[in-house]
């Protein structure tokens, strides 16, 4: 039985489970851990601030060694309902070291929490860093917000600019995402998500344009699923025909789990692009 488009549902299962195509993705994991663990031990830090009023709005702050430098809001992946911010620290220390602040975000998972609390977590995130940018060693103008799978899909639509209540930004940088909702609402990912089709429909970024952002990168890894790679051409033929030109990225040698580690790695195709994105 077809349980979308031409596929089955054992065939829409595997599309939805990135990690068919990374067999080191454990190994990738256990990194993002340790290497967190190495940013909190080297650089200056301030944990668990709180930015909003739910038990998990909290967010780690790495500040800029300079007054008055970029700041990068990160939102973790982990199909909306795994990993945290305590393992997404590991950019830090390439993004403190070309200049930047960092900001890693809590939020909510699934099953306690749907996909609207958590967008609207990441606008509130947003929010907060925009009116505290001054004591975050920045300025509202030099803020830039992205994510990794679902952080991607999470942070394009709170800056989606076709809804009620849009974030606005310097710059977006989407790694590996998800922006149409419905494939995944039929997928085994929404066990535990619990979308109906009027909320896939309301959170998926593709039907919500253009971002309300002038800058936008918007990458993946080459060994990706044919859905994830889909949805990433679909996305940013999305954005083109609102009049957004983003930076489109196919990075030869990563995966939806490994693509992370070059966020601001100076000499890798994306952290290249991120670190020219931001004016480092």
């Amino acid at each position: 039985m077809l349980v979308y488009g031409e596929m089955t549902q054992k065939e829409l299962d595997r599309e939805y489970s990135p990690s068919s195509c990374a067999p080191e993705f454990t190994a990738h994991l256990t990194r993002y851990a340790t290497d967190s663990d190495r940013a909190r031990e080297i650089l200056d830090h301030q944990l668990d601030v709180r930015y909003g009023p739910g038990a998990a709005e909290l967010l780690d702050f790495y500040p800029p060694r300079r007054p008055q430098s970029p700041l990068f809001v990160f939102v973790h992946g982990g199909h909306w309902q795994e990993m945290s911010k305590e393992d997404s620290a590991f950019p830090a220390r390439d993004l403190v070291e070309q200049g930047a602040g960092f900001i890693a975000v809590g939020y909510g998972l699934a099953p306690e929490h749907g996909i609207g609390s958590m967008v609207a977590s990441v606008r509130r995130a947003l929010r907060w860093t925009g009116s505290h940018a001054a004591d975050l060693g920045t300025r509202p103008d030099l803020i830039f917000a992205g994510g990794s799978s679902a952080g991607a899909h999470l942070v394009a639509m709170a800056l989606c600019a076709g809804t009620e209540d849009p974030c606005d930004v310097a710059g977006a940088v989407l790694l590996s995402g998800v922006y149409d909702l419905e494939p995944v609402r039929l997928s085994y990912v929404n066990d535990k998500v619990r979308m109906d089709g009027s909320v896939a429909t309301a959170y998926s970024p593709i039907r919500h344009l253009p971002l309300a952002t002038p800058k936008a990168i918007v990458a993946r890894g080459a060994a990706e699923t044919a859905e994830y790679a889909r949805q990433h051409v679909d996305f940013v033929n999305e954005l083109s025909r609102h009049g957004l030109q983003p930076v489109d990225l196919r990075v030869a040698g990563r995966d939806h789990f490994d693509l992370p580690f070059d966020l601001a790695c100076r000499g890798t195709a994306l952290g290249d692009a991120v670190l020219t994105h931001m004016g480092l």
